[in-house]
């Protein structure tokens, strides 16, 4: 792993640490946050309708700007739950690129942003 690639990890799941923090801060139960980490995930599910729609699908789910609205609407309304879910949301997609993975492209689903995840074959 390059040193620039465990940077930007380690940026990540710093992120990560840091919704996790501030979920706490909210007050909202613990099962909530273990029952909503994985529900981006099921935008996987697109990928049942091919490749195109599955990264569309998938890539709504996994950026930053939707959740960081949310969190900004919770704060400014004073709603912990609002903000519990951004959080839950933000420390998702930051555990996913601490991990590597990024949004996909349009040709398969270990295309990404960050490049291609899974096994690499070799030639010799």
């Amino acid at each position: 792993m390059k040193s620039l690639d465990l940077a930007i990890r380690l940026e990540w799941a710093i992120v990560a640490a840091a919704a996790v923090v501030f979920y706490a801060s909210t007050g909202m139960s613990w099962w909530l946050f273990g029952v909503l980490i994985l529900a981006p995930d099921l935008s996987m599910l697109g990928y049942l309708a091919g490749p195109r729609v599955g990264a569309l699908a998938y890539n709504a789910l996994h950026i930053l700007i939707v959740p960081v609205f949310l969190l900004l609407a919770g704060h400014l309304s004073g709603n912990a739950t609002v903000m519990a879910v951004a959080l839950i949301w933000i420390a998702h997609i930051a555990i996913d690129r601490a991990l590597g993975y990024g949004l996909k492209l349009s040709t398969s689903f270990q295309d990404t942003h960050l490049g291609r995840i899974g096994r690499q074959t070799t030639t010799v």
